[in-house]
């Protein structure tokens, strides 16, 4: 067999990247067919990533701690017999594009090393924005700082920089030189009102340890959490609405039937897939909530696949996705979201799992909250936090008139991106959800 190239394989609709956490084979080893050679890691869950045939690791691409892109060949694996003294030139990959566009990075670099500067701050690191090893090496390389390359517009995914959009600025850079910035440096000319001005991110305040605190270095998954979170508020224009909704029949008939289904199918019904059923309904009222933005173009989705978002026991957050929730009944439901939380709490859920969801829903009333402002689960437009159940007089009409009476009652919070989701749709549709909640028919079968 010939020499194969490993690729980061896609897992899942928003994941583009992945960071190479442990390499379990070392160049030299020989590995089976489907036996896992790499542990990665991407901002919803931990993966491994088999060999796609059996023969001998040659080389590695990517090292332990770098991020590859979904598509790029990581690793090479020379099949038994093969002559393996010579791994594949990556500019022989199968991506021609990425070839022409490593070699034009590294022409440029090559062209420009004499004009670069030796004195200028090259720890990228310090900076909150992301940015590839390819930009950072790049940017040192043309001794371009860390204040200069902030301001470079990125135009990949979220904002990032991209190597088309460093080999434009090192171009423009090359033929109209501009002295390293310092602290002293002058203030650029002013841009016309008609272009757009480069976004800065924000710098953090500085933070005073005192004596007795504890310093507590986050984990790769919270950080990866905190960046998913940062990019969703800029990207998106939140807005929340709210409804308070009486769950009273919900409740009455869970307490009537909880036991008889946990007898007969072997799995607690929680309020979770009653909220996910009439989730599922009220987006089927109101398709255009289930939709992304690419661009200046709407994705309307014809999957209604719904996210759970769950919390770890690390203190960390996942989301597990229930697909085509509106084909499922109560009972498929329960049964998925049982499952689904179970293996989020072992860590044992797969990518496929964790990716594709089209709307989210998050429970922040188990931990006893009354409601929440949640932020949109990125490429989705819109989120539902739903809120404790409490006990509450309240006004009851009857023919007969008026009484007061105690009430099972819930606050819906309904998040969504202001720039393709208006006020109007936004409060119907959490007002849709909260009509099916009320009018739950106490008498339902399961």
């Amino acid at each position: 067999m010939a020499q194969t190239e490993v690729i980061l394989p896609k897992m899942g609709e928003s994941v583009a990247e992945a960071t190479i956490t442990t390499w379990l084979k070392k160049v030299g080893e020989m590995v089976e067919a489907e036996e896992p050679i790499v542990e990665i890691a991407t901002d919803k869950v931990d993966s491994e990533v088999p060999a796609p045939q059996a023969g001998k690791i040659i080389k590695l691409l990517v090292e332990e701690g770098e991020v590859a892109q979904v598509g790029q060949a990581i690793a090479v694996i020379a099949g038994e017999g093969d002559d393996d003294s010579v791994a594949p030139d990556p500019s022989s990959r199968s991506n021609p594009e990425e070839a022409e566009a490593v070699e034009a990075v590294q022409q440029t670099v090559v062209e420009a090393k004499a004009a670069a500067s030796s004195n200028v701050e090259t720890d990228y690191s310090n900076s909150d924005r992301f940015y590839s090893p390819l930009v950072k090496s790049i940017a040192k390389e043309e001794g371009i700082a860390l204040s200069e390359l902030e301001q470079i517009n990125g135009s990949g995914k979220n904002g990032r920089v991209t190597k088309k959009d460093m080999l434009e600025y090192v171009e423009n850079r090359t033929h109209t030189p501009s002295p390293a910035p310092t602290q002293t440096a002058a203030a650029p000319t002013p841009a016309p009102a008609s272009a757009k001005a480069p976004s800065k991110p924000a710098q953090a305040a500085p933070v005073s340890v005192s004596a007795g605190d504890e310093i507590i270095e986050m984990d790769r998954m919270r950080k990866l959490i905190a960046d998913h979170m940062i990019m969703s508020k800029q990207t998106s224009a939140h807005v929340t609405s709210f409804v308070e909704a009486d769950m009273t029949n919900v409740v009455n008939w869970r307490n009537k039937v909880k036991k008889s289904f946990e007898q007969h199918e072997g799995e607690k019904i929680t309020f979770t897939p009653i909220f996910i059923e009439c989730i599922a309904k009220a987006i089927k009222d109101y398709p255009m909530i289930n939709i992304s933005i690419d661009g200046d173009k709407i994705i309307k989705r014809k999957n209604i696949n719904i996210g759970m978002a769950a919390a770890l026991p690390s203190g960390n957050l996942i989301v597990p996705v229930i697909k085509n929730a509106d084909y499922l009944n109560l009972t498929g439901l329960t049964k998925q979201v049982n499952d689904l939380a179970n293996r989020a709490r072992n860590n044992d859920l797969k990518p496929d799992e964790i990716s594709g969801g089209t709307y989210t829903v998050s429970n922040v009333g188990s931990f006893g909250n009354l409601m929440g402002t949640p932020i949109i689960n990125q490429p989705q437009v819109a989120i539902m936090a739903v809120g404790a159940i409490v006990k509450k007089p309240a006004i009851i009409e009857t023919p007969e008139g008026d009484t007061i009476g105690i009430r099972h009652k819930i606050f819906l919070s309904h998040s969504y991106d202001h720039r393709v989701v208006d006020g109007a749709l936004g409060g119907m549709f959490v007002r849709r959800v909260a009509d099916y909640l009320e009018n739950w028919d106490v008498n339902r079968e399961v």
